[in-house]
């Protein structure tokens, strides 16, 4: 029986479904079309959580997930490093050298490219891995295949002709699990932990580095640092972070009032423990 329900952006069977899968088997995976719409369940009740991609280990942050972060409301509860594959599949009883043409979002054909350009294929791009599986089985054509993850063969009924075909096998995207919930538990003690937050420095000469000495001067670990536009502004004083350990460590505690001294805001976005992924290799 589902516990609750989590919300994604795309169709379902893409690498966002996948990764709520895995990491929460006893929700039910919400898709929405846009972040936005995913973003409003979360707000409006309707998802207890949202499973987001922030970035990706060869195509950079996600721009939209950036811009609409650190306004949403929510709170971050957990991180997933989700190592991405690609499958090629087509409709049931085509053979691999039937397809002349192949579907999926741009940035999945170009990070195939090797394998595409081996079986001389003609690419065609779409707005979503899983939807390009998701119209495959909805018109059925013997000449044309998907580049999609495994589940949206499993869910549109399609089979996989060439698995894992990606050109680089680290491919990885990071996702944020988040909640509406305005104070989540914490995270037990026992766990290395990241602490998210934001801050727009104050209009001094050297706002930033006297701001971040804190972090320096206390051995306080900085993973992330990231300006953002605030408003349509065309300045960099607004910044999304992301640090070692808990709010209450007495190293980040020093850096954070060092930092809220220099910085006319302020605001904590998310405690939660680090994924293991993080220490591997």
């Amino acid at each position: 029986m589902s516990q609750g329900r989590i919300a994604f952006q795309g169709e379902l069977g893409a690498n966002s479904h996948e990764a709520c899968t895995a990491a929460f088997p006893d929700y039910e995976a919400v898709p929405h079309a846009t972040f936005e719409e995913a973003f409003d369940a979360i707000k409006g009740g309707d998802c207890q959580l949202g499973m987001i991609p922030v970035e990706n280990s060869i195509a950079g942050r996600v721009a939209d997930v950036h811009h609409l972060l650190p306004s949403s409301g929510l709170k971050i509860v957990g991180e997933r490093f989700k190592p991405i594959h690609f499958q090629l599949m087509a409709n049931k009883g085509v053979k691999l050298e039937d397809i002349k043409t192949v579907a999926s979002m741009p940035i999945a054909l170009a990070q195939c490219r090797k394998a595409v350009r081996r079986l001389k294929l003609k690419t065609e791009a779409v707005g979503d891995t899983a939807g390009a599986a998701k119209a495959l089985s909805e018109h059925p054509d013997p000449t044309r295949a998907a580049i999609s993850p495994a589940l949206a063969a499993e869910i549109y009924g399609l089979e996989i002709l060439a698995r894992d075909i990606e050109d680089e096998h680290t491919n990885t995207t990071r996702f944020l699990v988040m909640t509406a919930d305005k104070s989540p538990s914490p995270p037990p003690f026992t766990q290395p932990c990241i602490t998210s937050f934001t801050f727009k420095v104050r209009n001094l000469p050297a706002a930033l580095y006297k701001a971040m000495g804190g972090f320096a001067t206390n051995g306080v670990n900085i993973s992330k640092l990231e300006s953002y536009m605030e408003g349509g502004a065309w300045t960099a004083t607004f910044f999304y972070a992301e640090a070692d350990g808990r709010p209450e460590d007495r190293g980040l505690a020093l850096a954070f009032e060092e930092l809220r001294f220099f910085s006319e805001k302020f605001e904590i976005l998310g405690v939660y423990p680090a994924d293991p992924f993080r220490t591997r290799g």
